[in-house]
């Protein structure tokens, strides 16, 4: 008789099905302040080109005024404003592209502890708006996601070669013969020149051997 105590009872399935509700909740949430994050940084980017505009029509105004000096501050933040929108948009389409990693990773589920470590500090970055700081958030998740894409490969080329290695040979030569046969082929002029089957091979050389006999 089986011990009724060792399978879960109705309340802790629930328990377990709602801290997972839970924790795909929190990922979403922060999936979409990763997505608001970039949107966020593209309208900061275009903002900067808008100064950057004003600051150039302030420069040619002062140039027409004879006033050199005041030219040159504003010509110094037109060129300031140039570098940011383009800091702005190459860190929103960094922002996107980690998105689109942590949407996979959270379909896949294959959200890690570390990942979730950094998902927690990422909220209180992102409103910083921070270049810096987002730069680093983004190294952290780009190694997580670096080390996600050798486990990957390294699983892809085991299964691989385990196939490879663990096909009988011998059911190999017993399939080709068949094909052979239905085909109404002989196995050894149907392989490609230079190349015999082991089972040809195995049949040519009783046959040599009874010859010499």
């Amino acid at each position: 008789m089986a011990d009724e105590d060792s399978s879960p009872n109705v309340f802790q399935l629930s328990y377990w099905v709602l801290v997972g509700s839970s924790a795909s909740r929190h990922q979403g949430k922060h999936l979409f302040n990763l997505k608001i994050a970039a949107k966020e940084l593209q309208h900061n980017s275009k903002k900067c080109d808008k100064e950057e505009k004003t600051e150039k029509a302030k420069a040619k105004k002062a140039i027409q005024k004879g006033n050199t000096e005041a030219a040159r501050i504003h010509a110094e933040n037109a060129i300031r404003q140039k570098h940011q929108s383009i800091n702005l948009l190459r860190m929103s389409a960094r922002v996107d592209a980690v998105a689109s990693r942590v949407q996979t990773a959270v379909t896949m589920n294959q959200v890690t502890k570390s990942m979730s470590a950094v998902f927690k500090s990422m909220d209180a970055t992102l409103k910083s708006m921070n270049l810096e700081k987002m730069s680093a958030l983004m190294n952290q998740f780009e190694r997580h996601f670096e080390t996600l894409d050798v486990q990957t490969v390294l699983m892809e080329d085991t299964m691989g070669s385990t196939s490879t290695l663990t096909t009988p040979q011998n059911e190999v030569d017993t399939l080709l013969r068949e094909m052979a046969d239905e085909a109404g082929l002989d196995l050894s002029l149907a392989l490609p020149a230079g190349q015999t089957s082991p089972v040809a091979s195995t049949v040519a050389s009783a046959e040599q051997f009874k010859m010499n006999m």
